[in-house]
């Protein structure tokens, strides 16, 4: 599935346009018991109800590809009798009717679903008749195929915060009750995956909320697909891979800004020679492609070969892209610290205008003239005989001032 296939699907969940025949769930306390089921035609709940759910459904579409979510793949043996595909496909094929089958699921999410409180568990059902386009994307008028699919949420019920309120039957403030409030989406997937405007039932589209913790065990054991890793966790470890080869605090710094910044300029030139309103092609960071950064970077031999052999064996199955990897923090941060480094050249080379001459004061003690020099009359100053010295000659123009011994004298 692409950007725009995700769009396509949540352009539709809106009143006008939304075709879901059935929705069905139960609400799951943290002991794991099924408080209750839900079995409604989603075309006929109260309008704030559908509403509500259809936001819901369209949280699960949410996020950024690579990240939120992730497209699975079933094994060869999920597909065979018994795998968890031709169980998805028997649920989607009975239109949430069987309830044999929800209940199945419904217990195989509790579990292997890894979550200490209540939740919900919510499932829909669509029948989506894509329509046949043309080049330029005008829709026409006849069915290329019907996209049936289902599309899940296992969304957290929270209590609602302590809080004062008006108690309109009592008349006054109080404490007012506290509800259990079912919260957006923390995981959930669309199976069949809608890839090219077309279905694929060999894969699953995965949405976590959390990219940091993403529950690989609700890929593996509920939807039978191998896990795989969001880009916030590749970044992670990216991070610990650069920083693990690094011991010297100073050094790491500098290496690891030179590595993100040849990332960032390895994107800029991609997106340079891109078509005109095209979006570049993503830059997969294979561990070839991770050795020419570390040369290009100029990173010392023996920090790279560590850096290279970690990075195959924790990335190299599965490559990140190059703009999921790179740091913009990083980048913002150690630019800023480049630019103080220069300044600091800067300051240092204003130092050195700062001409110092010493020589004989009238009581023959030893003064300390100091005199600011602009840029432009460097080349102006020379040395010169007097009085039988060499001497260092600064031209002042007049009103100039100039320090002797820390005192400020006009010239």
């Amino acid at each position: 599935m692409n950007k725009k296939d995700i769009l396509e699907l949540k352009r539709r969940l809106k009143k006008n346009h939304c075709t879901f025949t059935r929705m069905c769930g139960c609400y799951v306390n943290s002991d794991k018991e099924i408080l209750l089921t839900l079995n409604e035609t989603f075309l006929n709940l109260e309008e704030e109800e559908f509403y509500k759910y259809l936001e819901i459904a369209g949280k699960t579409l949410s996020g950024s590809l690579g990240n939120n979510l992730l497209e699975l793949s079933f094994p060869s043996e999920q597909e065979d009798a018994g795998g968890k595909q031709q169980f998805l496909m028997g649920l989607k094929e009975s239109k949430l009717k069987n309830e044999a089958l929800l209940d199945t699921f419904y217990h195989l999410v509790i579990e292997n679903y890894d979550y200490a409180g209540n939740y919900l568990i919510l499932v829909f059902h669509d029948a989506y008749d894509v329509m046949t386009r043309t080049h330029d994307n005008e829709e026409l008028d006849e069915s290329e195929e019907v996209y049936e699919y289902l599309l899940a949420a296992v969304c957290p019920v929270t209590l609602s915060k302590p809080g004062l309120g008006y108690l309109e039957t009592e008349n006054r403030i109080g404490s007012r009750m506290r509800d259990w409030v079912v919260g957006a989406p923390d995981t959930g997937f669309v199976f069949p995956a809608f890839s090219d405007r077309s279905t694929d039932i060999h894969s699953v589209m995965y949405y976590t909320k959390d990219t940091k913790e993403p529950h690989p065990e609700f890929m593996e054991f509920i939807l039978g697909c191998p896990a795989r890793q969001t880009a916030t966790e590749k970044k992670t470890t990216f991070t610990d891979i650069l920083t693990g080869a690094i011991s010297d605090d100073r050094k790491r710094e500098r290496v690891m800004y030179d590595i993100h910044e040849t990332i960032q300029e390895m994107i800029d030139e991609k997106a340079l020679y891109a078509e005109e309103n095209q979006e570049p092609d993503p830059i997969p960071l294979t561990s070839e492609t991770i050795q020419d950064v570390l040369a290009t970077s100029k990173v010392p031999e023996e920090i790279a070969s560590r850096i290279s052999a970690s990075y195959t064996e924790k990335l190299a199955s599965e490559p990140p892209m190059a703009d999921q990897l790179v740091d913009k923090k990083l980048l913002t941060s150690g630019a800023h610290k480049r630019r103080e480094e220069e300044l600091m050249v800067e300051v240092q080379q204003l130092k050195d205008e700062l001409t110092l001459i010493k020589g004989e004061a009238p009581d023959s003690s030893e003064c300390n003239v100091i005199v600011k020099v602009a840029p432009e009359k460097m080349e102006q100053i020379h040395s010169q005989i007097i009085n039988g010295k060499r001497c260092i000659v600064i031209p002042l123009d007049e009103n100039e001032r100039a320090s002797v011994n820390g005192d400020e004298e006009l010239f």
